[in-house]
Order: C-alpha cells, then structure tokens, then sequence
C-alpha cells in the first residue's frame, strides 16, 4: 500500500514538475499601446511587458502565438488550443463563462473618436435665433420698459419729458438705451431727486449687465467659430454610423444608443473606414484612440473628452488552469512594488485618462 502511495505521489510531483515546465502557448493581440509590433517582428507594448514581467519572476517558459483581434484569441483559448491570452483583454462577464481572468493590472474606459468640422455658417449664427436668445433679448426689453416708465413718472412734471404716458414711456425707454449703451446725446436728462436716483441705479445696473451681455456675445461668436466633433457625446449616436469592433464591450455600446453598428476587425480599419467618411465615429477603448491619433499626427480627427462604461483589462487563461493563482500573486507583487505602474507611464505618459 505504501508502495502504491508512493508510486502516486512520485507521478503526481513529476506531473505538477513537467507543467511548471511546459512551454506555455500564450495568444497575443489587440491594439497599439497595449500591443505593439516591431520593425523586427517582435512584440512589446503595456500588456506585453506586464506579462513578460510575472512570466520571469514565476519562471515560465511562453511561446507566442500572434492573433488579428482578442475575440479570436478568446475563442481559441477556450476550446483548448491555447494556455493564455496577453493583450487588452477586457474582464466580461459573458467571457468569464468561458475563460477565467486574472486580476486586472489596467482600468479603461470606452471614448468616441470622431471627425472636426469647421462650423457652418447656420452654426455661426443659429445661437442667436436660440430660444434662450430671444428670452434673453425679451427680459432685456422688458427691464427697458420698467426704468423707462419710471423715469417718465419721476420726471413727468419737469419740462423735460412729455406729459403724455404713451409719448412719456417711449422718452424714457429711449433715454434708459442712451443711458445703458453710455452714448449721452444730453437730449435727455433728469432734473428731480427721484429721478435722478433711478438714473443713478440704472447705470451702475446696466454697466454690469453691458458687460455681461458684450462678453456673452464675444463668447458665443468665438465657441461657434471654432471646429467641432460630429460626434462627442453618446446621446449623438442614435441613427448614425459607428464603427465597433467584434463583441467587443463598443459594440454593446453602440446597441445600447441605438448606433447604426459597422463591425470591424482592428482600430486601423476603423480609423480607415472614418477618414473615408463611411462611419461618422469610432468607439473603442479610450488609451487606444488617444495613443493611435498621437501616432497617426491627424487633427482632422478628435477623442471626445467623455468616457464611459470603464473597464478593467486583465490576463486570460483556461477554465481549468491552475496558474491564475500564482499569476495573481506574481502580478500583486509587481503591483505592489510599482513595475507595473512604471511600464504604463512610460507607454501612456503620466497623464494616463
């Protein structure tokens, strides 16, 4: 009995002995500065490094296998064909059921990539036929009325304004603008106590509303002469063409706004697809967008400054495997000990969002 015991603690120790040995068949892929691709043919980026990192401190030994897109790595992680998939793997619940993730080592986000159009003339000028416009411009007249009327009443006895009310008001509403615009033609001045109290308030009052009102409308002319995005907020998605990869969490996205979804196989293609003008908007991961538009040098094109549904990306590996426990632990410790934040700061910068 002993011997049989022994028979199997032997197999089992040379077992667990030839897995720690065996050459890990670990799946790559997935954009740019996650996964990045050399002249050389040899891979670094985020993910990479991160993974080459837990790899030599647990002592594992990896060959790569090279994948167009994550979905496709997913998939052939989960059939067997592969031990672990490396790049920005976002943790789905829909891809737990078939795969088992470590603990995240980055949390993302989804932005909208987009075009910059220079406004139209119409854009130029529509915020002044904007109902909160004429409300304004309505308020103002209104105010004019008042402080004419009551110059009218306080001045109504002197020689200087007609004695008839509709004459009377138009006179004072008439000297309120010359007063508030600060013209003084002198045509019209007050000569009592009281009205000369209401002119006094009038002019502080309509000094600091002039000056709010300039500063609005030099506000409004510059923020309409400037380009904006087609589209840079969710609620602009509904009916237009987006640009999603495969199941991935962009796709739920755009379903949820109710984006009319073009699928495309990697962000190269979708960027294509946008510059062509055949989608009006790109929605990935956020870090994505923002490191390929620095590379690419285009302004023609913006990441809109929103984020949403935030992610978390981690490594993948077989339902069955017995390495994400170790993998855990070795990624804790590089965590803890600040490589991992240092390799995400030399790829994205210090300013990661």
């Amino acid at each position: 009995m002993r011997i049989v015991s022994l028979i199997a603690v032997t197999v089992w120790i040379a077992a667990a002995a030839f897995g720690q040995n065996k050459t890990l068949r670990v799946g790559v892929a997935g954009s740019e500065p996650f996964v990045v691709k050399e002249k050389s043919g040899a891979l670094t980026g985020v993910s990479v490094e991160i993974w080459q990192a837990v790899a030599a401190r647990a002592g594992w030994k990896f060959e790569w296998r090279k994948f167009d897109n994550v979905p496709d790595a997913i998939d052939k992680l989960a059939a067997g064909e592969l031990d672990a998939v490396v790049g920005p793997v976002s943790i789905t619940a829909e891809r737990a059921e078939h795969v088992r993730f470590t603990q995240p080592y980055f949390q993302s986000s989804l932005s909208i990539l987009s075009r910059t159009d220079s406004p139209s003339t119409w854009q130029r000028i529509s915020p002044f036929f904007s109902r909160e416009f004429f409300t304004a411009a309505g308020l103002l007249l209104l105010v004019l009325a008042a402080v004419g009327t009551l110059i009218w009443m306080t001045e109504r006895n002197s020689d200087t304004f007609p004695k008839g009310t509709k004459h009377g008001v138009a006179n004072g509403i008439w000297f309120a603008i010359v007063t508030m615009s600060t013209v003084g033609y002198g045509d019209l001045a007050p000569k009592t106590f009281l009205g000369r109290l209401v002119t006094g308030v009038w002019i502080i009052v309509s000094v600091i509303a002039a000056t709010s009102l300039v500063a609005g409308i030099a506000s409004t002319l510059t923020l309409t002469g400037l380009s904006t995005t087609v589209i840079s907020s969710a609620e602009q998605i509904s009916g237009r063409k987006v640009a999603v990869l495969r199941h991935s969490p962009g796709e739920e996205f755009a379903q949820r706004y109710r984006g009319e979804i073009t699928e495309v196989a990697s962000l190269e293609e979708a960027y294509n697809l946008l510059k062509k003008q055949q989608v009006d908007a790109v929605i990935f991961d956020r870090p994505q967008l923002r490191y390929y538009l620095n590379e690419q040098h285009d302004k023609g094109l913006a990441v809109s400054s929103a984020e949403y549904m935030r992610q978390n990306y981690g490594f993948a590996m077989g339902l069955t495997s017995q390495r994400v426990h170790p993998l855990n632990v070795t990624l804790l410790q590089l965590q803890e000990s600040g490589r991992v934040d240092r390799i995400v700061r030399e790829w994205l910068g210090s300013d990661q969002d």
